[in-house]
């Protein structure tokens, strides 16, 4: 009892250490996901060339950071007619250059951290473009295409088929800054929080258990540290392998990042391991799902070279440049609370997202909560709205959609 105890401590202790960062994170990200509109996103990822990847990329950091989400939107993008190389770089974008991540990895390990993810991401991009340019076949991707208009369900489909920016026209402030602008952002806010917290708490945990019960002399013979050439080389191949097995993903990997780092592994090897999120076991299963057991398998060698490669070079560029921490001082392992500027940050953090929560309830957001999980695109269903087991889902679907629309529009009418 008492290394559980231990161990819950430690979870808990980085919990309160990242709160007022998460909620700051998903407010700007949502900020961002209200003014943008998916509409758009298919029209301009048509090609894989360098400017359409690099807006790929930009417009799946003002995604949703939920990787299980980010998955299944790429799919629904490629589906509507998007490049496949340019809706792979968008998955990229909404998981790793989201803000949340960057905050997040800033307050555990250091801004480091959050500039290498970010000078990382585009060069696994890049090298993810090569790689399909030279393996993946147009054949290959025909046949992904057909899987794929099966409309075979994955996960949290329905949160990744929803386009919760505000319509109409006017200025990003004045939209932003209307009555339909707060309901947005607050539903933005508070969907995203459903999607990653089962991933987060699960990161918490695992990383509160590795921090307490494994000893450091594991994590030096595991990750070579004796061996600072050995290290480097070592680190991204191994970090990668570590999250597929974690199953931990989205914005929960960066606690056990933070464990990993302070055990030894190589600045490059937690590059490699944060961007891993997209190969763990569960996504590997629905990327068969969605394109083919030999395009999942493709993916899983391309994406795992690609992270490898960023890994690698990102050891070597903040390596030559001297922006490498020299010590390994994450915050995971001392256990408690103090009062300090954290406990008045979270005090006035945690005002906001109880501010944001109100007006979700308030103006259709239970309806909204019960359509995440959802079909793709309604695709299960025929023209007249039926399954083939003849119950009337979509009618149901297009109610609680309707009942949330009209909560909406009820209260951007009361706020003019």
């Amino acid at each position: 009892m008492g290394a559980i105890g231990h161990a819950l401590g430690l979870a808990g202790s980085m919990t309160w250490e990242i709160l007022w960062a998460l909620i700051l994170g998903f407010a700007l990200s949502a900020v961002v996901q209200a003014v943008v509109r998916k509409s758009t996103v298919v029209r301009l990822l048509g090609d894989d060339r360098p400017r359409t990847l690099a807006l790929a990329s930009v417009l799946g950091a003002a995604s949703s950071s939920c990787s299980y989400a980010a998955v299944a939107l790429a799919r629904s993008l490629f589906r509507k007619g998007a490049n496949f190389t340019a809706a792979m770089a968008f998955e990229i974008g909404s998981t790793n250059l989201v803000i949340e991540l960057g905050v997040i990895m800033a307050l555990l390990m250091g801004w480091q951290f959050t500039a290498a993810e970010f000078v990382g991401g585009p060069i696994m991009i890049v090298l993810l473009a090569l790689l399909f340019r030279l393996f993946v076949r147009g054949k290959l991707i025909e046949k992904a295409r057909e899987q794929a208009d099966k409309g075979v369900a994955g996960s949290m489909e329905g949160h990744a088929a929803m386009d919760m920016s505000v319509q109409g026209d006017g200025s990003f402030l004045r939209r932003l800054f209307s009555g339909a602008g707060f309901t947005s952002v607050s539903h933005v806010f508070v969907m995203e929080w459903a999607a990653i917290l089962r991933d987060l708490v699960i990161g918490l945990l695992i990383a509160g258990a590795i921090g307490a019960w494994v000893p450091d002399s594991f994590w030096h013979l595991f990750f070579l540290t004796d061996h600072p050439v050995l290290s480097a080389v070592w680190g991204p191949i191994i970090g990668p392998l570590v999250a597929i097995l974690s199953f931990v993903c989205s914005i929960g990997n960066v606690p056990l990042a933070a464990v990993l780092w302070n055990g030894g592994i190589s600045f490059g090897g937690v590059v490699a391991f944060i961007f891993a999120d997209l190969l763990i076991l569960p996504i590997l299963n629905i990327y068969r799902k969605y394109y083919g057991a030999k395009m999942a398998l493709v993916l899983l060698g391309t994406f795992y070279a690609a992270m490898v490669g960023a890994g690698y070079l990102v050891e070597l560029l903040f390596g030559v440049t001297g922006l490498i921490p020299g010590e390994r001082s994450a915050k995971v392992m001392q256990e408690g609370i103090s009062w300090n500027y954290t406990t008045w940050l979270n005090i006035a953090f945690l005002v906001l997202a109880a501010v944001l929560l109100i007006r979700f309830l308030r103006t259709g957001g239970r309806a909204m909560m019960a359509m995440m999980g959802g079909a793709p695109d309604d695709t299960s269903h025929d023209h007249t709205g039926h399954d083939r087991s003849g119950h009337d889902h979509a009618a149901h679907d297009h109610a609680a959609h309707d009942h949330a629309h009209h909560e909406t529009s009820r209260s951007a009418h009361e706020d003019h």
